[in-house]
């Protein structure tokens, strides 16, 4: 009996540190926003929203007169809102409106990172669009970064929008998790971020970009979840680190996003 409650304790710690790690190893939200749209020449709104469970989200939007699409962007897992002006910077110069949120626990947004509380704060983003903005689903384009893609693919797995940019896209968070933690069992981790599984049900056009120089996420996570995706479907291969491929490859990442944004 002792044996068993022995390792029954044992296991209890054994998961309990796992799921220490799975917060410690996938959010580093930063709260401080140092750079703002207005220092890259964009005029914009502080707007905050507020999810279904009460939180309140903060987020920007960039109206673009040139715009017939407005891009819903659901950044990667670190810092916030404010480290993505350069990417923003390239994106509005595409001539698309774009409504950025910070997750939960990110930036000026209240409470604490969650898989399921990120899904919520996409939900709250797309209503927001519709019945604030006055933005149709046919002109929503969603635009995820890295852990950004899951919430992304989600939100297109549950509303209509227009078509879908994945940026540093993974199948799924247990495919992440085992890459981070190999020696690890892959079923003891709980924050999936399925997408694998619901890419399979989403129709509208898909546009991926990745670099094989990827050293954050591995070039055939992006790649398997290409290959499980419907059709019409892209895949833009770009050359750079994880972080900065965009702009080492600026002019065919804007280039390649323009014709894409175009056929729809």
């Amino acid at each position: 009996m002792r044996v068993f409650l022995s390792i029954l304790i044992g296991l209890g710690l054994i998961f309990a540190y796992v799921k220490y790690l799975e917060y410690k190893g996938i959010y580093y939200p930063v709260k401080e926003i140092l750079i703002y749209p207005s220092s890259a020449g964009m005029s914009f709104k502080d707007i905050d929203i507020t999810a279904q469970d009460n939180v309140r989200i903060n987020s920007w939007f960039i109206s673009n007169p040139k715009a017939k699409y407005t891009l819903l962007f659901f950044h990667g897992n670190a810092g916030n809102i404010g480290d993505r002006i350069d990417k923003l910077q390239l994106l509005y110069q595409v001539g698309l409106n774009i409504f950025i949120i910070d997750y939960r626990g990110f930036g000026r947004s209240q409470g604490s990172p969650s898989e399921s509380g990120f899904y919520r704060d996409a939900l709250a983003a797309y209503d927001y669009l519709l019945n604030t903005i006055n933005v149709k689903p046919e002109q929503i384009v969603l635009y995820g970064e890295s852990l950004g893609t899951a919430i992304a693919v989600d939100l297109g797995f549950n509303r209509e929008v227009k078509a879908l940019i994945l940026e540093g896209a993974f199948s799924c968070g247990r495919d992440m998790a085992v890459k981070i933690y190999p020696f690890l069992p892959r079923f003891i981790f709980s924050n999936s971020f399925d997408s694998l599984t619901k890419i399979k049900e989403i129709n509208a056009p898909k546009l991926f970009i990745h670099s094989r120089n990827d050293e954050i996420v591995p070039f055939n996570l992006a790649k398997k979840l290409y290959n499980h995706a419907r059709g019409p479907k892209e895949f833009l291969e770009i050359e750079g680190d994880h972080n900065n491929a965009f702009l080492s490859s600026r002019r065919l990442y804007v280039s390649s996003i323009s014709a894409f944004i175009e056929k729809l």
